[in-house]
C-alpha cells in the first residue's frame, strides 16, 4: 500500500468520510503539504478523491435511508397518494349519486 493510500484511508477514517466538506478536506490535505508528507499535486488529487468518495457514500446512505423509510411505511399498510385520490373521487361520486337519489325520492 502506498503512502498516499495510507494517508487517504487515515483521512477518511478521521474525517468521517460520508459527510466531509470540501473545505475540511482541503484543510487536512494542506496540513500534509505543509508538513512535507505529500506534494501540492498529490494533495489536490487526494482532496478530490476524498470529496468524491464522500459524495458517493452520502448518496448510498440516502438510498438506504429512503429504502428503509419505504419498508417502514409499507409495514404500516398506508395507502399511496394515488390510492387516496382514487378513493376520494369514489366518495365524491357516491355523494353526488346519493344527492340525486335523495332528490328523486323527495318528489
Amino acid at each position: 500500500m502506498s503512502v498516499i493510500e495510507m494517508i487517504r484511508k487515515s483521512l477518511l477514517a478521521s474525517l468521517g468520510a460520508a459527510v466531509v466538506t470540501k473545505e475540511k478536506v482541503e484543510q487536512a490535505t494542506q496540513r500534509l503539504v505543509e508538513d512535507g508528507k505529500i506534494s501540492r499535486d498529490e494533495a489536490e488529487k487526494l482532496a478530490n478523491e476524498l470529496v468524491e468518495s464522500g459524495k458517493h457514500q452520502w448518496d448510498e446512505i440516502q438510498e438506504k435511508m429512503a429504502e428503509t423509510v419505504r419498508k417502514g411505511l409499507d409495514s404500516f399498510d398506508i395507502g399511496s397518494k394515488r390510492e387516496f385520490q382514487e378513493l376520494k373521487e369514489q366518495v365524491d361520486n357516491l355523494e353526488k349519486r346519493l344527492t340525486v337519489l335523495e332528490k328523486v325520492t323527495e318528489e
